[in-house]
């Protein structure tokens, strides 16, 4: 007997990283026999170690390559990381300035040791610090990346790539220049993506109307997302206890928030400050509606933020619950404000929907029961009026608008206004704030000159529409983001003047910014490996090249010319390229739809040609810890390489993926990965111990024997299904916890006297199941039990259909389904059984039975006739009230069964249920420890006190305690 063995994560870790690298197990080249499959993961950014949630995506990527791999695909698994733009640069900066939090979260949080912290002035180094500290992390997880193909987006050839890349879009026209607004660090004067904000935020800019109302000499301009409304105005809100400013630009005069005058210069207004004052010194006066000339009072309210929009707010309390709530307040509070009466002030409805009679925003605060500005059901009463209105409204009294949905008003509007110059537009960060990795809060900025990708061109947007309807998303409800994405993007900046990547190839003084250079890029993987190989200078990567390799474009001959490239290496890249492309599947986070994801898709449909347009993306959420977002201020942020260290890379690529589907956070926890491991080393044993096993013999199997053959094709179906579906959660379930279930059962059904020959037969196809999550564990164990070649070179395990026994299957739950009655029974009754005696059922209670199922399948059931047939045999209609109301239970407990349990128990039979429990006897005995007694229903020699027998029915034996 095996003594009690634990794994010991280090060593088996260290040992099958050799294995694997000592015959490249994971270098991918192109083949004859095999068919490909190529897909990437998004490459990290080299700025901080990877943690615990950053390990998902990559993990998820790593078990989808593995099992593809076991299906018979050649699969190119390649990683690179992203160096381009300037959170490094900020990182630097801040390091450079001794930032406390940020010190605070390398020594305290990530452990990297000052030393080393101390090279990180140079902004280089902390990139090539980090990008060894991931990919150790990489490694040492077990991801099964081909490492030849590893490039940064600095390294020349990589740069010379990019230039091909915006060239062609040049070419194509879809690259524009001019003034637009962008996101923008005002400290390092740059536009800002995703890759440059602290949490990776992508500055949402939206567009707001900006109304101008008149005040004596000057105009106050409210900025709203609903110009619709401007017929409804009662009033205008100002922070009376902030400053404002009387400003002049141009022939105008406004009045704006001091927090606002800052915006507008960012924005290029050329502005004259003439004085200040205090928001207070405006309440009581009036104000002018430049629609109808109407005055409106100018009153107090606190909560106007002096950084959204104007700092000064237009009043629609008829359709704005905020606005509504808050003239209540003031209503009661303070009703008198310099001489303005606030009760004289009444709602003006201009909108009218079918759901909310009289005045919407009155009939939703009084549904909500909201009675308070500071009730956060507000948020909730202004989202549904605003979406019931916009889909369903109609304006009323509001002049050549009336009777105009508001979908329709509301442009129509916006558009008069800004024609007469009663309006005019004003972008903001609708997600504000966003904050620069180098700490300040950004922008918007109209930024002249500036260089776009015209993500906006309808043309280009109809094809991505058609592409992406006949693209795999996986999980598919991710596809409307997707549609909504593409629909409402527009020019997008694409290059800064500071940072580290590429030079615009026509116009040195910009660099590239980092989304716009990491889109196609899964394309250079392909040959980068080659390049290095074939000793080919970044120097001869010109327009040729990559027109030949990656578009068949000119004559080989011509391009070695160009290129100085002989041809044979030339044809050699072609090839690789054509093999590989095109993408199969890119995976990525849920984050990176509204950005990355979908501009990889534009860009590829602008470069290649449609047979070389990607096929599939794969999307999943993010990670929770202990159920809560990881964050340095929550202490829940776990590097990756140390949770290895301290509990295995197996456990943690099983706890990262267990709790949740593709597209749900997962929560993950170290009682889970402790959980696994324990199972881990459960399988580990058990393993060991029926190592010396034979293969099996068929010819000498059991019942029991038969049923888990069964069940292990079972699982094998339903592990595949969910591994081609991506829904990995669910395989685990199959993988882990059914087979441990199956597994138990079967060990306790033979009272631990099993074959061991189908233990080890069975244990084979599990560790197969399981090698894609864990890898190192499922190498010794394939070791172990003398199979000899790497799991990872296996196939993925068949179905064997001869094993399938459904029959099998339906008898052993029936001797579980008769266990827990007992046990219910006994628990209920609190009886101590002297013996226990179960009664099957009459052969006339199974035909009758079978043939319902069968009418329910055909959907032809009808009592009256079933009877009728029944009662010809002159034995059921003796005994005619048995029998009918047998049929009418046996009905109402079988309509609602699925058609595919039906068909298959119609495909089973009857069951020789007494036969099968007869020779069950000494296992019930073993488990309820007393005497078991069977009879069948028909027997008349049955002792049955209490007329048990009666209520037996087919597959649910009738039972009497003694």
């Amino acid at each position: 007997m095996v003594g009690i063995l634990t794994i010991n994560w280090e060593e088996i870790q260290k040992k099958w990283h050799s294995k694997w690298n000592d015959v490249n197990v994971y270098e991918t080249n192109p083949s004859s026999t095999k068919d490909k499959y190529f897909l990437t993961v998004a490459y990290p950014y080299p700025n901080s170690p990877q943690h615990i949630g950053h390990g998902r995506t990559y993990t998820l990527t790593d078990v989808y390559a593995r099992f593809l791999r076991m299906k018979g695909f050649n699969v190119l698994f390649p990683m690179a990381f992203h160096y381009t733009g300037t959170p490094i640069l900020a990182m630097s900066k801040r390091l450079i300035e001794k930032d406390k939090e940020l010190l605070d979260a390398f020594v305290n949080v990530y452990g990297i040791p000052l030393d080393d912290i101390s090279q990180f002035e140079k902004p280089l180094n902390i990139a090539q610090y980090f990008h060894n500290e991931i990919k150790n992390g990489m490694v040492e997880m077990g991801y099964s990346i081909d490492w030849r193909r590893e490039f940064t987006t600095i390294d020349p050839e990589y740069k010379k790539f990019i230039e091909w890349q915006f060239k062609k879009l040049n070419d194509r026209e879809y690259i524009t220049r001019g003034s637009h607004p962008v996101g923008w660090c005002p400290d390092d004067g740059n536009p800002v993506g995703q890759h440059d904000t602290l949490g990776d935020v992508e500055p949402d800019l939206g567009e707001y109307v900006m109304i101008h109302f008149k005040f004596g000499d000057y105009f106050m301009p409210t900025a709203t997302l609903r110009p619709e409304t401007i017929f409804g105005v009662t009033n205008i809100w100002i922070n009376p206890d902030i400053m404002y400013s009387k400003v002049r630009f141009n022939n105008d005069k406004w009045i704006l928030s001091n927090e606002a005058v800052i915006k507008f210069k960012h924005l290029g207004y050329e502005i004259e400050i003439e004085e200040e004052e205090l928001g207070a010194n405006f309440n009581g006066k009036m104000a002018v509606n430049p629609v109808n000339d109407d005055d409106v009072a100018i009153l107090p309210a606190d909560f106007v933020n002096p950084k959204n929009g104007t700092g000064i707010v237009m009043s629609v309390p008829a359709h704005a619950p905020y606005d509504l709530q808050a003239l209540k307040d003031l209503q009661k509070n303070k009703p008198l404000v310099d001489g303005i009466n606030v009760n004289s002030i009444n709602s003006i409805q201009v909108i009218e929907i079918e759901r909310y009679k009289g005045i919407p925003s009155e009939a939703i605060l009084k549904e909500m029961n909201i009675e308070s500005q500071n009730d956060p059901k507000l948020e909730a009463a202004t989202k549904e009026l605003y979406t019931k209105e916009f889909n369903e409204g109609k304006m009323k009294m509001t002049g050549p608008y009336y009777g105009l949905p508001v979908k329709i008003a509301k442009d129509k509007v916006r558009d008069d206004l800004i024609a007469s110059d009663q309006a005019s537009i004003l972008y903001e960060i609708m997600n504000s704030p966003v904050m620069c990795r180098c700490g300040a809060e950004c922008v918007v900025k109209l930024f002249e000159n500036q260089w776009f990708i015209n993500y906006g061109n309808k043309d280009w947007k109809e094809i991505v529409h058609t592409h992406m309807s006949s693209m795999t998303l996986l999980p598919n409800e991710i596809r409307n983001e997707f549609e909504n994405t593409v629909d409402w993007m527009r020019e997008k900046a694409c290059a800064r003047k500071s940072g580290l990547g590429t030079d615009l190839p026509w116009d040195k003084n910009w660099v590239i910014e980092s989304l716009s250079d990491s889109v196609i890029y899964m394309a250079f993987y392909t040959i980068y490996h080659l390049l290095k190989k074939h000793n080919l200078p970044s120097s001869n990567l010109n327009e040729y090249f990559f027109d030949f390799v990656f578009l068949g474009k000119g004559n080989v001959k011509n391009v070695s010319e160009k290129c100085n490239i002989n041809v044979e290496t030339l044809d050699i890249l072609r090839n690789e390229f054509l093999y590989f492309y095109p993408l199969d599947s890119r995976h990525s986070g849920r984050d990176l739809v509204p950005n990355h994801l979908t501009f990889f898709v534009f860009n590829h449909l602008a470069i290649f040609q449609k047979d070389l347009w990607p096929k599939q993306i794969v999307v999943n959420g993010s990670v929770l810890m202990d159920g809560k977002k990881m964050s340095k201020s929550f202490g829940n942020i776990i590097p990756l390489r140390k949770a290895i260290s301290e509990h295995g890379a197996d456990p943690i690529r099983l706890g990262i993926l267990a709790t949740a589907e593709l597209l749900q956070d997962a929560d993950f926890t170290i009682s889970l990965v402790t959980t696994f491991n324990e199972r881990l080393n459960k399988l580990y044993n058990l393993a060991c111990k029926v190592e010396p096993a034979n293969e099996i013999n068929y010819d000498g199997i059991t019942s029991i024997d038969e049923w888990f053959l069964s069940r292990i094709q079972r699982n094998i179906i339903n592990a595949t299904n969910s591994m081609e579906k991506l829904r990995l959660r669910e395989a685990i379930h199959t993988i882990i916890y059914i087979f441990d279930q199956d597994t138990q059962w079967y060990v306790r059904r033979t009272m631990n006297d099993y074959n061991p020959s189908i233990m080890k037969h069975v244990l084979k196809i599990r560790i197969k199941l399981l090698s894609p999550f864990a890898p190192f564990v499922c190498e010794e164990l394939w070791e172990k039990l003398g199979s000899g070649e790497l799991i990872v070179k296996e196939t993925w395990p068949v179905i064997d259909n001869d094993l399938l026994s459904p029959k099998s299957e339906e008898l052993e739950s029936l001797l579980i389904q008769i266990l827990n009655d007992i046990n219910k029974i006994t628990k209920v009754t609190k009886i101590k059984p002297n013996v226990i005696y179960l009664y099957t059922s009459s052969k006339w209670k199974w035909d009758i039975y079978l043939q319902i199922l069968d009418l329910i399948k055909n959907n032809s059931f009808d009592m009256k006739s079933l009877l009728s047939e029944k009662f010809q045999d002159d034995s059921l209609k003796s005994n005619a009230k048995v029998v009918s109301d047998y049929v009418q239970k046996s009905y109402i407990d079988l309509k609602n069964t699925s058609s595919d349990i039906i068909i298959n128990k119609l495909k089973i039979g009857a069951l020789d249920e007494y036969v099968f429990l007869q020779s069950s006897i000494s296992f019930l005995e073993n488990e309820l420890k007393t005497k078991i007694i069977i009879f069948n229903e028909d027997d008349e020699q049955k002792f049955d006190p209490k007329n048990k027998a009666h209520f037996s029915k087919p597959s649910r034996p009738a039972i009497y305690i003694e």
